[in-house]
C-alpha cells in the first residue's frame, strides 16, 4: 500500500489542487461540503450527492434511471453520475479516494478495500447506517471480507467468477464445435486459420491471460494460487503455464497482444473484431456478459448473432478457477452526506425500485430482499443468472485479496501487464517470464 501511495503522490496533489480550485470557483448548484466529498447543501436544502462507477452502456442505462427513481422518492437529495469504461477508471479513482476528491457513493472493487481505505480511513464505516441501510439482507461471511478492523468499508453488491462465452454464430460459420477441452481447443484455433486467418476462437488480453493462467494451474494442481500471502506453486510450474498460453498463439487459438493492440479499441466488448464475430470467444466476470452480448447483437455489419454460455474447459483433474465479490458501494469518509448516501445504497440493493430497474447489471444479488424479488418478478438477465449459478457452482478457490492490486493489474504498468506484453511479444523467455511475475508478486505482497 504505502508503495502504491507513493506512486500516485505527485499525481494526487495535482488531484487535490483542482479540487480545492473547483471548491473556490463554484459552479453547478451546491457548494463544496468537505475536500472533495459530498458536493453538499444548496441555497434551497437540496443534498446533492456524487455517484461514481464503471461498466457497459447497459449498466449506465440502468443506473441513471435508478437514480431518477431514487431522485422521485427523496426530492431533497440529487444525485450526479459520474461513470465510464473500465480503462483507465481504477487509477483515476485511485487518485480521488487518496486525495479526498472521491464521489460520495463509489462503485468499488473488492481489492480497493484493502489497496486504498488506508486501514480504513478512506470509507465511511457503513455499520454507523444501518438506521437506513438493511445490512441484515446480505451474508455475514460477505460482509465481513468487506471489513477492515470491524469497520464497513462497502456493502457486497454480487458474487462472480470467470467462465468462457462463445460466439456460436462464428463456431457455425466456421464448421467447427464449442471447446470443451484442450485438445477441441486447439483444433478450433487450426479450424478458424483455415477459416480466415484474421478468425480466432478466444481472445485473451494480458489480465485474461493471468486469470487463465491461474485457472490452468488450478485445474491441472488442484491448489489454489495463493495461501497466507504465499505463492503456492514453484517457478516451474507457472512456467509450464505460461509456455501453454504461448503454444495458444501459436496454434492461433488466441491473437496476440500485438494483435489487440493494434486493434485500437478500449476495450474487447467494443472491439470491431469482437462485434462482428472474428473473435468468437472470452473469458469474463459472468457480471460482465450482458455488454458482450449486447454488442454482437447489435452487430451493423452481422447483426443477431448468437451468445452462449460454454462449458468450463477441462485442462486437468480439477475444477479451476475462483469467485470472488465482484464489487461494493461505498461511501466516501469525507462526505458531507454520508446518511443520505447510505439511502442511495440502499435503493440500490434492497429497495424493490431499484432492484428492478438494475436487474443483474452488477451481477447477481448478495441482498436476500434482492434476490427474492427478482425471483418473483422473474427479473435480470437470464443469461448473467445462468452464468452465475455456473461459475459458483463450479469454482471453489479462493481469490488472493492482493490479486487485483494496482500494482498487478494496471494498464501498461503493473506487474501482469509488463511479463505477459513482453512473454507475447518475443522479447523474453517463459522462464525470465515466470521469474519476473513472481518477483513482481512477491514485491507486492511484502515478501
Amino acid at each position: 500500500m504505502e508503495k502504491n501511495i507513493k506512486k500516485c503522490t505527485s499525481l494526487v496533489l495535482v488531484a487535490a489542487m483542482a479540487a480545492s480550485l473547483a471548491a473556490c470557483g463554484g459552479g453547478g448548484g451546491g457548494t463544496s461540503g468537505g475536500p472533495g466529498g459530498g458536493a453538499g447543501e444548496a441555497a434551497d436544502g437540496k443534498v446533492t450527492l456524487r455517484f461514481s462507477w464503471w461498466g457497459g452502456d447497459s449498466r449506465h442505462e440502468a443506473t441513471e434511471k435508478a437514480i431518477a427513481a431514487f431522485e422521485a422518492k427523496y426530492p431533497d437529495i440529487h444525485v450526479e453520475p459520474e461513470y465510464g469504461a473500465w480503462s483507465g477508471w481504477e487509477e483515476k479513482q485511485s487518485m480521488n479516494i487518496i486525495g479526498g476528491n472521491a464521489a460520495d457513493v463509489l462503485q468499488v472493487n473488492w481489492n480497493w478495500i484493502e489497496s486504498y481505505s488506508q486501514g480504513g480511513k478512506n470509507f465511511a464505516d457503513l455499520h454507523q447506517y444501518e438506521d437506513v441501510l438493511d445490512l441484515t439482507q446480505f451474508p455475514e461471511d460477505s460482509l465481513a471480507q468487506c471489513e477492515v478492523d470491524g469497520k464497513l468499508m462497502a456493502v457486497p453488491v454480487a458474487i462472480t467468477g470467470r467462465l468462457f462465452y462463445w460466439n456460436k454464430t462464428t463456431f457455425d460459420e466456421v464448421g467447427v464445435d464449442l471447446p470443451t477441452d484442450e485438445a477441441s481447443l486447439r483444433a478450433a484455433g487450426q479450424a478458424f486459420a483455415a477459416f480466415d486467418n484474421d478468425y480466432y476462437p478466444l481472445a485473451l488480453g494480458e489480465y485474461d491471460r493471468m486469470i487463465f493462467l491461474v485457472y490452468y494451474l488450478e485445474s491441472k494442481y488442484g491448489k489454489a494460487w495463493v495461501e497466507d500471502n504465499q505463492i503456492q506453486y514453484t517457478e516451474a510450474e507457472i512456467q509450464e503455464a505460461l509456455d501453454f498460453i504461448t503454444s495458444l498463439e501459436a496454434d492461433h487459438v488466441i491473437p496476440t497482444l500485438a494483435t489487440l493492440a493494434g486493434d485500437m479499441a478500449d476495450s474487447l466488448d467494443k472491439n470491431a473484431k469482437w462485434i462482428d464475430g472474428k473473435y468468437a470467444g472470452i473469458l469474463e466476470w459472468d457480471s460482465s456478459a450482458s455488454k458482450f452480448q449486447q454488442a454482437i447483437v447489435e452487430s451493423t455489419n452481422k447483426p443477431g448473432q448468437e451468445f452462449v454460455i460454454g462449458d468450463f474447459i477441462k485442462l486437468g483433474d480439477h475444477d479451476g478457477g475462483f469467485t470472488k465479490i465482484s464489487m461494493g458501494l461505498s461511501v466516501a469518509a469525507n462526505s458531507a452526506h454520508p446518511k443520505e448516501a447510505a439511502m442511495l445504497i440502499n435503493f440500490l440493493l434492497n429497495d424493490p425500485e431499484g432492484v428492478e430497474i438494475c436487474g443483474s447489471e452488477r451481477g447477481i444479488p448478495c441482498s436476500a430482499a434482492a434476490l427474492k424479488i427478482m425471483d418473483e418478478k422473474d427479473l435480470g438477465d437470464a443469461l448473467v443468472k445462468e452464468a452465475n449459478a455456473k461459475v459458483t457452482g463450479f469454482c471453489k478457490f479462493p481469490l488472493d485479496p492482493k490479486f487485483e492490486h494496482n500494482d498487478l493489474k494496471a494498464n501498461p504498468d503493473g506487474v501482469y501487464y509488463k511479463v505477459f506484453g513482453k512473454l507475447s511479444a518475443g522479447d523474453i523467455d517463459s522462464a525470465s517470464a515466470a521469474a519476473e511475475l513472481v518477483k513482481g508478486i512477491n514485491e507486492c505482497m511484502g515478501n
